[in-house]
């Protein structure tokens, strides 16, 4: 498993967690696009963000290896705003190679690239 190195590990004052320690032993955890609602709490809504903009501030657009990123927070915008890099896609891999869909994103979190 790859560990991205200078990513955040979490979001500063919360237990908000955007990477994992190790890898599980039996494998990565499935990435399944999650449906966000209107009345999620704001603290779930600025983990969004904050973790979009490290993913961006990272990777940009280019294509990136799923590694050591968590797979509850990466489902959170898996399917929207970020997307598989290649075909076919292996959601139980931490080798997945996923890439940032800047349109989307600009769309769906103005703030982060304001």
């Amino acid at each position: 498993m790859l560990k991205h190195r200078g990513f955040p590990g979490r979001l500063p004052g919360s237990e908000f967690q955007f990477t994992i320690r190790r890898a599980n032993p039996k494998g990565a955890t499935r990435l399944v696009a999650r449906e966000r609602f209107r009345d999620r709490r704001p603290a779930d809504r600025l983990a969004d963000a904050a973790f979009l903009a490290a993913l961006w501030q990272q990777f940009g657009d280019a294509p990136f290896e799923r590694g050591n990123l968590d797979a509850g927070r990466l489902s959170w915008l898996f399917g929207r705003e970020v997307v598989a890099a290649e075909d076919p896609f292996d959601p139980e891999s931490y080798e997945a190679r996923l890439r940032v869909d800047e349109g989307r994103a600009r769309a769906a979190f103005p703030d982060v690239f304001s």
